[in-house]
Formats: structure tokens, C-alpha cells, sequence
């Protein structure tokens, strides 16, 4: 092996410096473009699973769900990458990772990289809380469907109380048939 393949496999071995890695700013604005990103993402899968919940479209609601958990294993990867520039720069400012916040990190970059994280920072706040409120919504559906839906299984035994005639009100007697219940009146 020549010298400068020998000192070449050793500098691909060694891990990097500061000076080598990225640097902070940049790699900030790219950590939060991707966060952005996958909530942009999120947000969408969450409103289509609403609009499936509200047609009763069982397949696209399940469809939704695997690719809202295909998203959040992408936001783990997203989130140890953040981890890793909140240690850096924790050891930069010389304070605790779990202290850093977008206005800290912001020192360390410079005036325009600072402004650009702030309203990436400022947006990602605003879709994740949207996301939140829309994923409370599509719970508060689901429990509703299923709910009806209980109720609706209930009422075909023929044990179970109250049960409901064609107009969809309880009857004064509670002495139900099968025969007497009509889920779905096909007459045209």
C-alpha cells in the first residue's frame, strides 16, 4: 500500500471534526425544511383520513393509518437528527442540549440563517398544531362512529333495550321481535 492510500484510508476512518461537519446554520435550516416536510405530510394523511372517516370508507381510513405510521418511523430518524444538533449546539453555547431553543441556536448563526429558522420554526409550529387539532377531530369521528355503531348492533338483538321502530324512536313497549326492528326500510 503507498503512503497516500495509507494516510487516504486512514482520514476516511477517523471520524470528523467541527471544521469538517456542516456547518450549524446550514444544517439547521435543513433539519427544520425536513421536519417541515414530513408534517406537511402528516397533515395531509390526517385530512384525508377525516374526509374517509366521514364517508364511512373503512379501506381508506386503514389505508391512512399505514401511512401516518410510515410517517412517524420517518419522524424518529428526523428526531435523533435533532437530538444530535441540539447536542452540538449545547456544546457550542456551553449549556444543556434540553435548554436549546430556536432563539439560542440562533447566535450561533448568522443574521439571515437566524431569520430563516425562526419562520421555519414559527411554520412547523403552526402545522404541527393544526395537525393536532385534526387528528383530535378524526379521534372524536372515530368514537363516534363506533359508537353508533355499538348502538346500532345492540338494538338488532333482540334482548337488548330499547329498541327502535321505523321511525327511529324508542316504541312505549320494550317487547321487541327481530321481526319488528328495521334497520333499513328499502321501500322506494
Amino acid at each position: 500500500m503507498s503512503e497516500r492510500s495509507t494516510t487516504l484510508a486512514q482520514w476516511q476512518l477517523r471520524p470528523a471534526t467541527a471544521e469538517e461537519e456542516e456547518p450549524l446554520g446550514r444544517a439547521v435550516l435543513a433539519h427544520l425544511a425536513a421536519q417541515l416536510g414530513s408534517a406537511e405530510r402528516m397533515l395531509a394523511i390526517v385530512l384525508d383520513q377525516g374526509a374517509a372517516i366521514r364517508r364511512r370508507d373503512v379501506h381508506a381510513v386503514v389505508h391512512c393509518a399505514g401511512l401516518l405510521q410510515g410517517e412517524l418511523v420517518r419522524r424518529s430518524e428526523l428526531e435523533e437528527r435533532r437530538g444530535e444538533l441540539l447536542e452540538r449546539a449545547g456544546a457550542a453555547l456551553g449549556i444543556a442540549p434540553e435548554q436549546i431553543t430556536v432563539g439560542a441556536i440562533s447566535t450561533l448563526m448568522g443574521e439571515q440563517e437566524a431569520a430563516q429558522a425562526a419562520a421555519r420554526s414559527s411554520q412547523l409550529r403552526g402545522i404541527l398544531e393544526q395537525l393536532q387539532r385534526e387528528h383530535l377531530i378524526n379521534r372524536a369521528l372515530m368514537r363516534i362512529e363506533l359508537a353508533f355503531l355499538d348502538h346500532l348492533l345492540g338494538s338488532l338483538e333482540p334482548d337488548c333495550a330499547p329498541a327502535y321502530d321505523r321511525r327511529g324512536s324508542a316504541p312505549a313497549q320494550q317487547s321487541a321481535r327481530r321481526s319488528d326492528l328495521h334497520v333499513l326500510d328499502l321501500e322506494a
